[in-house]
């Protein structure tokens, strides 16, 4: 089978989806990380995954594996109210119940997963450690494990210790069966673990070493190695599953021609949108960014229900003489009437933010009002694009944050999230390397969002006329940490020939005066 190969950030985006439409939520978010393993954070809504190169294998078999340990954990978010740390044996045990009884129960909802979890435990079989590697009873706890998940164990075990083990996962298995007839959850699955660990005789709180993906040399298998021991898998499996061709689930067909779709897409996505054409521009590469410190859901969606009536293209508005008569608002002396206005957005806009060291104090707020506000734009499908600038080893930098012609975005926000405030203000630099990709790609209005002063006053305003000259709308929004500093900024920006200046002092007031722009202009 050909290799293919993902990008990170393109990974991300496919995670992202896919965690949302399997947990039913889309609050949850995913960030890749090189850690000590898989985690998913209730509270936070948070997904961690590892990187594929973590995985062994080919390229579409890291894929797989990345794939369906998404969806596990796209299923403890949707029917486990509790994960405890694998650091210990408690939680260790728990959440290997967890593990059975919550793909039990998801299996009859994603049929066609079948193939994916036997593929899942035939590589886990080889991830696991041979227990002849372990010491105490770190090795009658991972012998558990094994034996309750695959159905065998790795290496030897003594026989009393093999005994326990084996009295350990019958009682494991009727606890997950009970558990799931009478639709306990995590909370009871919890009070049963004692009964367990009695039986494994072992300290609740032992130690347990994390069994990380690799494989030691020497232990790869050969194709026709692997399909034996997805055979023996899906024999033991067969009561559950019923009957599976460990040579289909070897090949992984279905799955691969959902990844060659997802990888064009990817591909078509990427060339249109990230292939920047800007000289001089960069594009902030990391994914292990963590962008819900700077989501405020509560703005989000005030700004959303504020302007909603813009998502149908029309406004209702109070007017002298109209459609429908208000009287309310007769009554108390406002105007009677009731019309609908017309309002389509057809505006292409352009945000440049300003990332100097000066904003470092508000830095979080200052994107949350920024993320808040492309999340509008995305709702009302209107066209921007949003750069950044900010002094990166004292080199100014101007980041491609959104371009125009792909969708906001986690990954946008990841952009966003990651571009420190730090440098001066170095406004003209940052309009002259915008200015070549304008004049062919002309926006309607470009908005630019800062604090102060340019460094140098006199070439801003030389190349303002040169954005003026070929008919682009030259908008800024000073803010301040007041109303009169607020305003005195905007004052010294408009010398500069802005067409049109607006003043905030509060950050989260942004998004409604951009919005109010495109709804003038």
């Amino acid at each position: 089978m050909q290799s293919l190969h993902l990008r990170s950030d393109t990974l991300l985006e496919i995670a992202t989806f896919l965690v949302r439409r399997w947990s039913g939520k889309e609050s949850i978010t995913v960030s890749i990380s090189d850690q000590k393993e898989v985690q998913t954070k209730l509270r936070e809504n948070k997904v961690v995954m590892f990187p594929l190169e973590r995985y062994q294998g080919s390229d579409f078999q890291k894929y797989r594996q990345f794939r369906i340990a998404l969806w596990y954990e796209a299923m403890r978010i949707r029917y486990s109210n509790k994960i405890l740390s694998n650091d210990h044996a408690f939680g260790f045990i728990l959440n290997t119940l967890e593990t059975r009884r919550i793909e039990t129960i998801a299996r009859t909802v994603w049929q066609g997963m079948d193939g994916e979890i036997i593929f899942k435990y035939g590589i886990s079989w080889l991830y696991r450690p041979l227990l002849n590697t372990l010491y105490g009873n770190t090795r009658i706890v991972e012998g558990f494990s094994q034996y309750f998940l695959l159905g065998d164990i790795k290496g030897e075990l003594s026989p009393s210790a093999f005994e326990k083990v084996q009295k350990a996962s019958k009682l494991a298995l009727e606890i997950v069966k009970e558990s799931i007839e009478k639709k306990y959850e995590t909370d009871w699955l919890e009070k049963r673990i004692p009964e367990i660990i009695k039986i494994l005789e072992i300290d609740p709180l032992l130690t347990i070493p994390i069994s990380i993906p690799k494989i030691s040399s020497g232990m790869a298998l050969s194709d026709q190695e692997f399909i034996k021991t997805l055979n023996k898998i899906a024999k033991y499996r067969e009561s559950d599953f019923g009957e599976l061709d460990p040579n289909r689930i070897s090949e992984g067909k279905e799955v691969f021609e959902e990844f060659k779709v997802l990888l064009e897409e990817a591909k078509r996505t990427e060339n249109k949108g990230l292939n920047n054409e800007i000289i001089g521009i960069s594009v902030p590469t990391a994914t292990n960014v963590d962008e819900t410190k700077i989501i405020d859901t509560d703005l989000i969606n005030h700004l959303k229900a504020k302007f909603k009536e813009w998502k149908s293209g029309w406004k209702e508005e109070h007017v002298f003489s109209g459609d429908e008569f208000d009287e309310e608002s007769h009554m108390d002396g406002h105007k009677p009437f009731l019309s609908d206005r017309k309002i389509a957005i057809k505006t292409k806009i352009v945000i440049l933010l300003d990332h100097s060291s000066s904003i470092a104090s508000q830095e979080i707020q200052y994107k949350k009002a920024t993320l808040a506000l492309c999340e509008v734009l995305e709702y009302l499908k209107v066209k921007f694009s949003v750069y950044a600038f900010n002094t990166e080893q004292k080199q100014v930098t101007c980041w491609l944050v959104k371009p125009e012609n792909l969708k906001w975005n986690s990954i946008s926000a990841k952009r966003l999230a990651q571009i420190k405030a730090n440098g001066s203000t170095p406004l003209a630099e940052v309009y002259n390397m915008l200015l070549p990709s304008f004049r062919s790609k002309k926006p309607d209005i470009f908005l630019t969002l800062t604090d102060g002063e340019p460094s140098d006053p006199d070439a801003v305003r030389a190349i303002m006329r040169d954005f003026k000259s070929i008919g682009v709308k030259m908008v800024s929004i000073g803010f301040g940490p007041d109303t009169e500093d607020a305003i005195i900024i905007a004052n010294n920006l408009r010398r500069l020939g802005y067409e049109r200046t607006l003043a905030v002092s509060r950050l989260s007031d942004i998004p409604k005066r951009v919005l109010n722009v495109l709804g003038t202009s």
